[in-house]
């Protein structure tokens, strides 16, 4: 049977608790069915279960990150006989740690991140691989304790957006004084231009978005700088083309590579060599993507070139 799973994580003093309290004594969102409650932090305000619409809301503390794992979570499951999870998660942990521990039949029917609008920014420029972790798969991102014409949302915006482009973000001003962002998010390239032209500043955008909507460049043209990777199992007439992509950190950086299809002559480009081509793209089944549908880029130029200035792309 599948067990939805409603996660809220955020740093301490986020505005988890509140909401999750607020949420369960509603019957729109707890109309009795038996809830497993993971609380995975508590800070300075508690849950009180007396008000709940129903009362088959069972609570087990988790203490530390390393406890987590598939057979605990299991068990809990078994135990309480449960028909959907609430996870309160910690902040300082992991979301992957959650995720790779939770068993088949959870499925996240939800996911939201809160935060306190008063030290974000200070938490983002000193644990930014945490606050990414957060963002990153979250659905819905609330910034509380807003204050009108006292913060700049742009910069909000723009940290989840290097994190996760289809979010939904919510100000929060009082309790009931709540804005939805409406930040609109042009891509820094033309779609509609002959030759889409990617500045090697845009190629992580670039990357991002061919990735999240491939469909809509499929038969477009586009010209861009990257390095081509050869050898192996790849045919003699297919590079790998691409560069490499820091999200977050230094630790996170990884190589962003997309097929390309062009002559015999790709087979004696160098390894890593840095190139321009000019290809159409082509969205379709290939090896390379383990015979899933990607873009192929088929070239009609391949120029050698000096590397991109800095050569690990950001966003």
């Amino acid at each position: 049977m599948e067990i939805p799973v409603y996660l809220f994580t955020g740093f301490l003093e986020s505005g988890k608790t509140t909401f999750i309290q607020d949420a369960l004594e509603g019957d729109d969102f707890n109309a009795g069915e038996r809830t497993l409650f993971l609380l995975c932090e508590e800070g300075e305000e508690e849950y009180h279960p007396s008000r709940f619409f129903g009362t088959n809301v069972f609570f087990e503390k988790i203490e530390n990150e390393e406890d987590i794992n598939e057979k605990l979570l299991s068990s809990l499951q078994k135990k309480h006989k449960v028909e959907r999870v609430i996870v309160e998660w910690n902040g300082m942990w992991n979301l992957d740690s959650l995720y790779q521990a939770m068993p088949q039949e959870w499925i996240t029917y939800q996911e939201m991140m809160f935060a306190d609008a008063t030290t974000f920014i200070t938490y983002n420029d000193n644990m930014r691989q945490l606050v990414f972790d957060k963002l990153k798969s979250a659905e819905v991102v609330v910034f509380n304790r807003c204050v009108r014409g006292g913060f700049d949302k742009m910069a909000f915006h723009k940290i989840v957006r290097v994190a996760n482009r289809k979010s939904q973000i919510l100000y929060e001003y009082g309790r009931d004084d709540v804005e939805m962002d409406n930040i609109q998010d042009p891509l820094p390239f033309d779609l509609k231009a002959p030759v889409v032209t990617i500045k090697d500043e845009d190629y992580a955008e670039w990357y991002r978005d061919i990735n999240e909507d491939q469909d809509k460049y499929d038969g477009l043209t586009i010209k861009v700088k990257g390095r081509a990777v050869t050898g192996g199992e790849i045919p003699d007439d297919k590079f790998v083309f691409g560069r490499h992509v820091m999200t977050c950190c230094v630790q996170d950086i990884q190589f962003a590579g997309l097929v390309c299809k062009w002559t015999k002559e790709a087979a004696k480009l160098e390894n890593g060599q840095w190139v321009t081509v000019k290809a159409k793209i082509k969205v379709e089944v290939d090896p390379v993507y383990e015979n899933t549908k990607g873009p192929v880029l088929y070239c009609t130029e391949v120029q050698k070139v000096d590397p991109a200035d800095p050569e690990v792309a950001t966003f």
